[in-house]
Formats: structure tokens, C-alpha cells, sequence
């Protein structure tokens, strides 16, 4: 006579059918789950659960006050001023960037600033240095272009 063949393991209803499911993950990803029970512990130790805990619970009123300060004048203006740095800062060679960090390296780095100003005729002398006259080419040019910059926008806006 035949025998009727017995599905062992399989549950009948939804809820055996996930504790069985439970029972064989825990076999099969044992490992895993030790790793995962240490890293809940180290978050619980850490404070890092509560923390997320509170931001979750206060999710609609964090998230309401930091559009309410992204719509300020002076959050709108330093997100287009961020955006206009990384711009100027892309466009500048980064060999000539890195002798300007020299430079200020040198000059402020190590040495303590001169507190008393240089006299009249050591000023002049300094000028037969061609890299002085340079840097203050340099720094005139700049000063031309930023004058030209005034002047063309009209307004500090």
C-alpha cells in the first residue's frame, strides 16, 4: 500500500511558517547574527540608539525646522557663496594654490610677526627684490579686476 510522503519542516499556518523560517535563519546565518548582536550592543553602549531613537520620534519637527532655516536669506546666500568658492577654488592651478600656502606658510608659519614696521629707506631697498615687485603686481592686478567688478555690478547684492 502506499504510504503517504510526511512534509516534515513545513507549517500550516502563516505564523508557524515564521517561526519556522526564524528557526532555519538562525542555523544558517549564525555568524551573522552574532556580528549583528555585537554591533547593537556597542551602538546601545555608545548612546547612538537613544540618539536615533529621539531623532525619530522628533522626525516631523527636526525635519520642519531645518526647511524653515533653509528658507532664510542668509542660508540661501551662504549655499550660493559655498557654490561660488568651489567654483573659484576649481578654477585656480593647484601649483600656483600650493605656492600660495608656501608663502603664507613662510611668512606666518613659524616665525613670529614683526611688530615693528620697517623705517622708510628699508621699505624702498626691499622694492630692488624682483619677487616683491611681482607679488605687488600680482596684487595690483587683482585690485584692478575687483575695482572693475564694483563697478560693473553697481551694488553689494
Amino acid at each position: 500500500m502506499a504510504r503517504a510522503i510526511g512534509l516534515e519542516g513545513i507549517p500550516s499556518s502563516a505564523r508557524e511558517e515564521l517561526r519556522w523560517k526564524l528557526e532555519q535563519a538562525s542555523e544558517q546565518h549564525a555568524e551573522a547574527l552574532l556580528e549583528s548582536y555585537e554591533l547593537l550592543q556597542q551602538l546601545h553602549d555608545s548612546g547612538a540608539l537613544r540618539l536615533l531613537r529621539g531623532v525619530l520620534r522628533s522626525g516631523d519637527l527636526l525635519l520642519e525646522t531645518a526647511v524653515n532655516a533653509g528658507k532664510s536669506d542668509e542660508a540661501i546666500r551662504g549655499l550660493r557663496n559655498a557654490v561660488i568658492l568651489t567654483k573659484m577654488l576649481g578654477s585656480i592651478n593647484p601649483d600656483l594654490m600650493q605656492g600660495y600656502a608656501n608663502a603664507v606658510s613662510e611668512t606666518l608659519g613659524c616665525q613670529k610677526p614683526v611688530v615693528e614696521p620697517p623705517g622708510l629707506f628699508k621699505l624702498f631697498a626691499e622694492f630692488r627684490h624682483p619677487e616683491l615687485r611681482r607679488s605687488i603686481s600680482l596684487i595690483n592686478k587683482f585690485l584692478e579686476n575687483l575695482g572693475n567688478q564694483l563697478k560693473t555690478r553697481g551694488d553689494c547684492r
